[in-house]
């Protein structure tokens, strides 16, 4: 089932789309998406309660990326409320944007990782500044304490843009097309399917 309420005929009725949409290889597409992902730095991580159905978006630092960049390592205190919602329902979404308005998504599902092998893997000094020492000699913000976990995302698909033109040739496009009625072909709207991740996933399991 699908929302429609026009019928456009023979013409696309998202222009924007049809103008902007750019099929490249896979392995194209997640190489540029996760060049995007970490120059942004911190995305937004949406996760759902699973009483109330309420979605929460969080700003989190990304702190790595696995399998070729596709699947993205997050710190966590672990008595934090996203790792209550994470456990009733894994399904997340990541969001990144930049100040020239370039954007991913990539939709996935979590798991929190609270082995002391992965979190030391990934740990960061900067982490006690955010937990906090609480001065009983076990609860101090190092490795060891066991409040820090790790929320591993691993994407099941994933859209993004990035622009294809510099600023002066993106708004003069958008200005001709606010006259014309034309949209402008600015960015680089790229999908990554389900079926084109798990490829890619496969492949990276093969490198190593």
């Amino acid at each position: 089932m699908s929302f429609s309420n026009a019928d456009t005929g023979s013409k696309p009725a998202d222009p924007y789309k049809a103008k902007n949409i750019d099929d490249v290889s896979i392995k194209e597409k997640i190489d540029d998406l996760s060049e995007f992902i970490s120059a942004s730095k911190f995305g937004m991580l949406t996760t759902r309660d699973a009483s109330s159905g309420t979605l929460s978006s969080r700003c989190m630092a990304l702190a790595a990326k696995e399998n070729g960049g596709i699947d993205l390592i997050f710190h966590t205190n672990t008595e934090s409320g996203k790792t209550d919602e994470i456990d009733s329902d894994p399904h997340v979404n990541v969001a990144f944007l930049n100040s020239s308005g370039e954007w991913a998504s990539i939709a996935g599902t979590s798991t929190i990782v609270t082995d002391r092998e992965t979190v030391k893997k990934y740990y960061s000094k900067g982490l006690k500044a955010w937990v906090g020492d609480l001065g009983d000699g076990k609860h101090d913000g190092g490795p060891d304490d066991p409040r820090i976990g790790v929320i591993r995302v691993e994407a099941k698909t994933a859209t993004y843009a990035v622009t294809r033109k510099n600023a002066v040739s993106r708004v003069a496009e958008m200005a001709q097309g606010a006259v014309t009625g034309s949209a402008p072909a600015v960015n680089k709207l790229r999908e990554i399917s389900e079926q084109e991740i798990a490829t890619w996933r496969s492949s990276q399991k093969m490198v190593q």
